[in-house]
């Protein structure tokens, strides 16, 4: 099994209210993944409950082989929601292993 670890950093020049929005609409487009897109085998999308910590969102995605990774970064649903995260994200970091 193929792990994604990716984390958001949302824009400084977000306020609260927009920042906590914003979160909640891309959190739940990407859990809407999940039924979308046959390659993606497991999806955990948790919001920073930690104001001493600088990133706001991590996405745990699950996957069989780095050819199905390939394959949902280039869905279109999965573009939609890429879409949504470009708007605010400021700086992003991933990992990819195997378990």
């Amino acid at each position: 099994m193929l792990k994604h670890v990716v984390l958001f950093k949302f824009k400084e020049s977000l306020d609260e209210s927009t920042k906590k929005s914003r979160s909640q609409e891309i959190k739940t487009a990407l859990e809407s993944l999940y039924e979308k897109i046959e390659v993606l085998k497991g999806i955990e999308v948790g919001l920073n409950c930690n104001a001493d910590e600088k990133y706001d969102l991590a996405l745990i995605t699950e996957f069989e082989n780095m050819k199905d990774l390939k394959t949902y970064a280039t869905h279109p649903e999965h573009l939609k929601v890429l879409a949504l995260i470009k708007e605010i994200v400021e700086k992003r970091a991933c990992v990819d292993y195997l378990t």
